[in-house]
């Protein structure tokens, strides 16, 4: 084998194996954006809607206030303005089902937050209602807890599943780096037995000429004994040829 096609070779192999292991980090660092990315579609979006629900149904429950107080046109503006905002949060929660059964949870949220609606439309200001803390304590705060546990229920499991998301990009993102640190180490080795390669073919055939040749100038008979059949081999022969003419 000729010197040329073994140094091919060898570079050969020690690029096409970082190569293959930087090929292998980029699709699961490819993998890792899709996660991230449906991370932030689905899950991400719909906590931020709960949050959306939670913070309307704050403000709703500060209209309901209001209007106990018998500030009508204050409280009212700001029920119509909370419910515009609940519903279309809602809306999102309702179009971004992603996790397993979270279609029950988006339905608990409708039914109760459909009897909270219904108890708050009717007139409060000069009625028995106004002013009247009892009623708010037993009919209107005990439903206002019920919504609000259910959107807390939707936004734990998309918490939950986030985090479990998170754990499974962890575990891909070492399994991304494992083959960048095996190739390095590949190459710290096969660079050594490469090293050793050269030494072995090309670096002490090399001595052996040089040092033959210098015993053939102290009156000694050539002779390298090169091993190898390549263009060292030639050499060899070429530098034989011409002690046996001079």
């Amino acid at each position: 084998m000729k010197i040329k096609l073994k140094l091919f070779l060898g570079f050969f192999t020690l690029v096409l194996m970082l190569a293959l292991a930087g090929a292998y980090s980029i699709i699961e660092f490819t993998r890792i954006s899709s996660s991230v990315n449906a991370i932030l579609e689905d899950n991400y979006q719909s906590i931020q809607a709960t949050k959306n629900m939670l913070e309307a149904l704050e403000r709703e429950d500060s209209g309901i206030l209001l209007l106990l107080m018998g500030n009508f046109r204050e409280g009212r503006q700001t029920i119509t303005v909370s419910d515009s905002s609940f519903l279309q949060a809602l809306d999102i929660a309702r179009n971004n089902l992603t996790e397993e059964n979270e279609k029950q949870y988006v339905a608990d949220i409708e039914s109760h937050y459909s009897r909270y609606r219904s108890l708050i439309e009717y007139p409060i200001v000069n009625t028995s209602r106004q002013g009247n803390i009892e009623w708010y304590e037993t009919e209107v705060y005990p439903l206002f807890q019920e919504v609000k546990e259910s959107i807390h229920a939707l936004m734990d499991l998309n918490q939950t599943s986030m985090y479990r998301e998170a754990m499974t990009l962890k575990e891909k993102s070492k399994r991304a780096i494992m083959p960048g640190i095996v190739a390095i180490g590949a190459g710290i080795v096969f660079t050594l037995i490469f090293n050793l390669f050269i030494n072995y073919y090309l670096v002490a055939p090399v001595k052996r000429l040089v040092h033959s040749i210098r015993n053939y100038k102290r009156g000694t008979v050539f002779g390298a004994e090169i091993e190898t059949r390549d263009e060292l081999k030639d050499l060899e022969n070429s530098i034989r040829d011409l002690t046996a003419k001079l």
